[in-house]
């Protein structure tokens, strides 16, 4: 019995966690590969849990275990008409508003009843087991590990063994026979449910000292406990995400870390003998998150290699903290159903908070230091106790984080006036006495959570520029944080998308119009340019960046640029920031909306030279790079037209991918990689760049075969062609 329910838990939620990243791949060719994609479908998955979790308490409820078993043997049955699970015909998102409303409609038509129906399945899967007379079923949440350990399995295996291999009508038929089994499975336990007989109150002789629950009933503090207990660990899951994605490395499939390791805290946590007691996590959590809250106040983003493990195991810690702590207050399993509801409802709020709110309301990833806040006073509070004079201790828990920010302001200040700069020195006799002094609140909780408060805001009030330069401008949208900066030399305007370099501009008059970065004139941009302008009459740029490419415009010329995010294309534009645009030589226009979708109603042969500059983003649009997009670039070219590819990626080797589709499609490619920058040329803001260039044949590229710089494209059989329904990103990863 114990392992038919244990089997049919796992399956579920592998079921559960192999559609997400199956769907959010499918919808991501329609969204510009955005990682706001996948932000956005986690909060419509956690908001179907939720409504899973919602059903089977009120069904359980208000029916009965064996009712409401048969009532849920029924609704598994009805996701059958809708399957294989794909994205329905005719939907195209909008171009110049918010996605997210139409991404939130596809999903709920497209998936949202086959996720809802087995979202359900673990909550009641344990209660049913809870009822049998197993020796085991007074304390079933055991089996929450189990459903986990599946979550975790079908997460890490989707881009290791399913993406690689599969093709995504091929992930959707074995979704559905996995969706057969699951059918098959849960009749089995419901019939063993329908044949036994039901046990309403199971032994409490069953549970030994490391399982036993609590006898009572939950109250209202108890319950919104629970809800914050969740909330800040998905909160914090997203919000690393993000941070790491914008402001350390925005590495492709990078969110499944975060994420593995959220999960990866609830199978320990729930695990029927911890590994660790929670006072571990608990005494543990002050001494990552003081060093961490040091490099986000400071905005360090290097040295990338002892960054990157600190921000995740904090998070790992963090999670521990939060969710040791809802195992170790689990209630009775009358009230099994509506602890889950709780603990999903605060998931819910956390990724509804990071996904849709925080873009709207913050200009960065203001949400990370807001959380990091929250799990101070959250998660220390399971060591909480009481002081002999408590409301004395309550009033300097507001007192000395005050005085602590004041005395670090007044230390910012006189270390200025002496000329000491904010270096090393200057960290150490500032942050050093902060994180001195918030370490030793670290017993008290809100006391220890407004010091790191007040140490994050020193941060904002000292570290305002980054290490970028001083910030002009920072604007957000659902494609991620874009910041204009200007260097600290006082040089450059900078446009960066998250971390990534998107343009450069130089302030001095004699160099201001010409194009730097990957643009400059000694470049492969700018030798295409020079070799093919007078036989380009019209030019397609996908990808607006800063508007550099506008330089190469001539007067008889006509420009088009695609651009998917508007408020790229507004910092484009204005001259205060860029003055490419404002100084181009030819009549452009600015199309907004996803490159690929936009190209389909432009008339086929428009162009002579078609650009994709969409692939210098470290977050790689991979629907830009498929055998079927590479068949509409050349639809819309002359036949002796060229199509261009910008190709540099500090994360991804891009090369292979388009040599396979080109040797696929019989077309001729040519690469040509400026890597040797000299030092000369980087103070003039030129950096290293990849472009390939691609025509029907040799002919329409002999300008570029007479030099030597620029080699035949290599290919690479692992690789693949890729497809819109079959793509690998792990394949062409820089290990």
């Amino acid at each position: 019995m114990l392992l038919l329910y244990t089997i049919a838990i796992f399956v579920n939620a592998t079921l559960l966690f192999l559609v997400q990243p199956m769907f959010a791949r499918m919808v991501l060719p329609l969204l510009g590969g955005s990682p706001a994609v996948w932000n956005t479908a986690l909060v419509f998955f956690q908001a179907m849990l939720l409504a899973g979790y919602a059903y089977a308490h009120a069904t359980s409820k208000w029916l009965g275990v064996k009712k409401q078993a048969m009532l849920h043997c029924v609704l598994l049955l009805l996701p059958l008409f809708l399957l294989p699970i794909a994205v329905p015909k005719g939907w195209t998102p909008p171009a110049e508003t918010n996605p997210i409303p139409w991404l939130l409609a596809l999903l709920t038509v497209a998936v949202g009843l086959p996720f809802f129906v087995v979202s359900a399945g673990s909550p009641l899967l344990q209660k049913w087991f809870a009822t049998t007379g197993h020796k085991a079923a007074g304390d079933p949440y055991f089996l929450y590990a189990a459903s986990n350990l599946g979550s975790m399995m079908a997460l890490l295996g989707y881009p290791i063994f399913i993406e690689p291999k599969l093709h995504l009508l091929d992930q959707s038929r074995l979704w559905s026979y996995g969706y057969g089994l699951l059918i098959l499975l849960t009749f089995s336990a419901a019939f063993v449910l329908w044949r036994g007989k039901i046990k309403q109150n199971p032994d409490s002789e069953t549970k030994n000292d490391e399982t036993e629950i609590a006898l009572s009933v939950p109250n209202t503090q108890s319950r919104m406990r629970w809800v914050m207990l969740a909330f800040v660990p998905s909160s914090l899951m997203v919000s690393v995400t993000t941070y790491i994605s914008t402001d350390i490395a925005a590495i492709p499939l990078l969110w499944i870390i975060p994420l593995s390791l959220y999960l990866l805290s609830f199978i320990v946590a729930f695990a029927r003998r911890p590994l660790l007691p929670n006072l571990f996590w608990v005494r543990a959590l002050p001494i990552l998150i003081l060093p961490l809250v040091v490099t986000v106040a400071v905005r360090a983003n290097h040295p990338f290699i002892l960054l990157m493990p600190l921000h995740l195991l904090t998070l790992f810690v963090v999670a521990m903290a939060c969710h040791g702590a809802l195992a170790e207050e689990r209630p009775p399993t009358d009230f099994l159903t509506e602890f889950y509801l709780w603990i999903s409802l605060g998931g819910v709020l956390g990724g509804a908070f990071n996904a849709l709110l925080a873009p709207i309301i913050f200009h960065s990833v203001v949400e990370y230091p807001i959380t990091l806040v929250l799990a101070c006073w959250l998660g220390l509070r399971a060591e909480n106790k009481p002081l002999i004079n408590e409301s004395r201790a309550r009033i300097f828990d507001f007192v000395l984080p005050t005085l602590l920010g004041l005395i670090m302001v007044a230390m910012m200040l006189f270390l200025q006036k002496r000329g000491i700069e904010t270096g090393p020195l200057f960290l150490a006799l500032t942050f050093g006495f902060g994180t001195l002094c918030a370490f030793s609140f670290s017993r008290r909780p809100l006391r220890f959570a407004l010091a790191i408060g007040t140490i994050l805001t020193a941060g904002l009030m000292f570290y305002k520029d980054g290490n970028s330069g001083r910030i002009l401008l920072a604007e957000r949208s659902f494609f991620g944080v874009h910041r204009v900066a200007l260097d600290p030399a006082g040089q450059f305007h900078q446009l960066f998308h998250g971390n990534t370099l998107h343009g450069v501009q130089n302030l001095d008059p004699a160099h201001h119009k010409e194009p730097l970065s990957y643009y400059t004139t000694s470049g492969p941009a700018g030798q295409i340019f020079r070799e093919y302008a007078d036989a380009a009459k019209r030019v397609g740029v996908v990808g607006l960046g800063a508007g550099s490419l506008a330089y190469y415009a001539r007067p008889k010329q006509k420009w088009t640029f695609f651009e998917i995010d508007p408020v790229v294309a507004r910092i484009a534009g204005d001259p205060q920031y860029f003055s490419y645009l404002q100084n181009c030589k030819a009549p452009y226009e600015i199309v907004l909306g996803d490159g690929r979708l936009k190209l389909e109603n432009v008339p086929d042969g428009e162009f002579e030279v078609l650009v994709l500059d969409a692939y210098s983003s470290d977050s790689l649009p991979v629907h830009l790079l498929t055998r079927e997009a590479l068949q509409l670039y050349f639809r819309k070219v002359k036949p002796r037209g060229l199509v261009v590819f910008h190709a540099s990626n500090r994360h991804l080797t891009i090369e292979p991918v388009l040599g396979n589709l080109a040797r696929d499609a019989g077309l001729v490619g040519l690469n040509r990689t400026d890597g040797e920058v000299s030092e000369a040329e980087a103070e003039l803001g030129k950096v290293s760049s990849q472009w390939v260039a691609m025509a029907r044949d040799k002919s329409a590229l002999t300008a570029l075969l007479k030099d030597a710089r620029w080699q035949p494209l290599k290919t690479r059989d692992d690789v693949g062609v890729w497809t819109d329904d079959y793509s690998s990103l792990l394949s062409v990863f820089n290990w």
